[in-house]
């Protein structure tokens, strides 16, 4: 008898083994381990998908293990298959960023301004250098009271892609990024040129740091607004989108 229940606990333990390992949470510690990220998690019957990028944007070049990091070769096949997904009718991009690869965040921004479907971004804790072109890629945007974006020059950090890096090339690829943003919200180029060359604002350094209520004044975000707004604005693009289809179809 005892033999037996030796057996019967040993195969309890092996099937609580095996439940752990394919529980949610295994799961995402194995998705975080081999992607550096996870998903966020969202419902299952539910028609929004949150595209979270945090911390520093990661391109052409591995930054050190220790660097909280979004990885660009993650972001596109997910941006590519929320647009060919029918189940998803809206996204929300949350930004909490300093910035990072030019390129790569160049990348996104036009991957996001070119999805079909509604999308709204959200600025919380941080919206900085490259992440504003993303924070503005959207249909609408939002940033929370607290948080700030910084707008300054693109820097000479010898990282950019391997060419020879003069000042021409770098002059060239701002005007890229200016002419994202200003035609992504309503803030003017001059407006926006005034505070990327602004001195005094950031201690030693070219630039400015910009308030979620400045934002907003300036017209580089829409509007004032956490999660709930963000979605209660998605939800009516969302429907709106519906009603044009559906009226489409009639005619």
């Amino acid at each position: 008898m005892k033999r037996r229940a030796d057996s019967v606990t040993e195969r309890d333990d092996n099937q609580n083994q095996e439940e752990e390992k394919s529980s949610p949470a295994s799961s995402l510690v194995e998705k975080i381990q081999s992607l550096g990220q996870s998903n966020v998690a969202s419902a299952p019957d539910s028609n929004i998908h949150i595209l979270p990028i945090i911390g520093q944007i990661e391109g052409h070049v591995q930054l050190p293990p220790k660097n909280k990091t979004t990885k660009y070769e993650h972001l596109i096949p997910q941006i590519i298959a929320i647009e060919q997904n029918p189940k998803i009718e809206g996204l929300i991009v949350l930004l909490n960023t300093v910035g990072g690869d030019v390129e790569a965040g160049l990348a996104i921004s036009e991957m996001i301004a070119s999805i079909s479907k509604p999308t709204v971004s959200i600025v919380l804790g941080g919206g900085h250098s490259i992440g504003v072109p993303i924070a503005v890629s959207t249909d609408y945007s939002f940033i929370v009271g607290t948080a700030t974006m910084t707008i300054h020059p693109i820097r000479l950090t010898g990282l950019v892609i391997g060419v020879p890096q003069t000042f021409e090339y770098l002059d060239k690829m701002q005007e890229r990024v200016i002419k994202f943003v200003t035609g992504h919200s309503n803030i003017t180029e001059e407006k926006f040129k005034e505070l990327m060359f602004e001195k005094g604002n950031l201690t030693r350094d070219i630039g400015t740091n910009v308030v979620g209520t400045d934002a907003v004044q300036y017209g580089l975000i829409n509007e004032i607004g956490g999660v709930k707004e963000a979605l209660q604005k998605l939800n009516e693009m969302i429907e709106e989108r519906r009603k044009n289809e559906e009226n489409q179809v009639i005619q």
